[in-house]
């Protein structure tokens, strides 16, 4: 009988399913998470909006050609339009008006291009001061008189007309709108985040703490924020704008140091779940500290709930925010905030409707945004989903 040889396999490949010796690399909660959220398309729109709306409370007042606090006292309450001002129409009656003033009247008036020119006489000698009321008008510029008559009574004026755009239009005070939304954004965005941050600090470790120590120390800690959620709100701020006055960003780090009750109790719950884990218990076997537990084991594994109540907490301050400015308690003059834009927006509902529509479509589109990231993020970083 012949005997069948098996094949040899070539000693320049190797044995088996070359897939077998592939490393293979394992995946995080939060590279998980990380694809969840990406996937979750309302969440994204909604980081799109917010970013797009810090950039533009960033930027967008060094790029506008309005000051926030300037005011312009021959716009007053005009409408948002993308024409400039004055209109066509408005360019002669305020040209007579302001010469009126100076008691002189015009025999005849002319239009080339962005310049006017008219003839004015007086009863009595012309001021060349005259021009100064039109260089101190908001709608004309660059005023000169000449070719004096004999007598002095008549005489050629001309002045530039100065185009301006209010693309929100101006509020009560002549200040440009957007310029001074655009303002509002950077202060109420501030304030949530310097808010949000002292929350979370504080709460994070007194939450920590209070539920890895546990016993009379849990006991003790949990009565004093009881005894902190019974209090009034309204009372702190009261006090903190006795103590802090109106400087807006101390005021609201203490408003944060006053909103980290919530952060806390959630915090002890993850932490009373956590410290009953293998790794918690390895690590006081091999005898690691208290601090160094909760440094390195329990507070970075609650990051998940603080982050989702991060962004929730966000616009909860800046309503609270918008609410105290509402009340006359935030921020004053000449510094703005959505808040006090809408307050003044709804005093003046009737006659200048756009001074409540802008500021209102900002504040919401942030309120909106930040909730929808704090729902997907909740959605992401939920284990249970993977």
């Amino acid at each position: 009988m012949s005997t069948i040889s098996s094949p040899q396999t070539p000693p320049d490949q190797p044995h088996g399913d070359p897939a077998v010796h592939q490393e293979v690399r394992g995946r995080s909660l939060w590279d998980d998470a990380r694809d969840r959220l990406l996937a979750n398309r309302a969440a994204m729109a909604s980081l799109c909006v917010l970013v797009l709306i810090t950039i533009i409370s960033i930027l967008g007042p060094m790029l506008s050609p309005h000051p926030f606090d300037k005011v312009y006292r021959d716009y007053v309450k005009v409408p948002a339009s993308l024409s400039a001002y004055p209109a066509e129409d408005e360019v002669e009656p305020a040209f007579r008006s302001l010469l009126k003033r100076a008691r002189v009247s015009i025999d005849s008036f002319e239009r080339t291009g962005n310049v006017v020119t008219a003839i004015v006489t007086s009863k009595r000698e012309i001021d060349p001061r005259i021009v100064r009321y039109a260089d101190r008008s908001d709608m004309f510029s660059g005023a000169t008189l000449g070719d004096f008559s004999e007598d002095g009574k008549s005489a050629v004026m001309q002045a530039d007309i100065a185009f301006v755009h209010f693309y929100f239009g101006t509020d009560s005070n002549g200040r440009d709108l957007m310029t001074r939304t655009f303002i509002a954004g950077r202060v109420s965005l501030t304030i949530g985040l310097l808010a949000t941050i002292v929350a979370i600090a504080i709460g994070v470790v007194y939450g920590a703490t209070s539920g890895y120590l546990g016993g009379r120390v849990d006991q003790s800690m949990m009565r004093v924020v009881d005894v902190l959620y019974s209090l009034p709100f309204i009372f702190f701020v009261i006090m903190l704008v006795v103590f802090f006055g109106r400087n807006f960003v101390l005021m609201f780090i203490a408003v944060g140091a006053v909103e980290w009750l919530d952060m806390a109790r959630i915090v002890r719950g993850q932490t009373l779940t956590i410290k009953r884990q293998e790794y918690v218990q390895a690590a006081e076997a091999m005898g690691v500290s208290d601090g160094g537990i909760l440094r390195r084991h329990v507070i970075p594994n609650t990051l998940g709930p603080v982050v989702v109540y991060m962004t929730l907490l966000v616009p909860k301050v800046i309503l609270l925010e918008s609410f105290l400015s509402f009340l006359g308690l935030g921020v004053q003059e000449p510094m703005t905030s959505w808040g006090v834009l809408i307050s003044e927006g709804a005093r003046n509902l009737q006659g200048a409707y756009w001074m409540l529509i802008f500021p209102s479509i900002f504040l919401t589109s942030t309120l909106f945004a930040l909730n929808f990231i704090g729902d997907g993020l909740r959605d992401a970083l939920d284990p249970k989903d993977r």
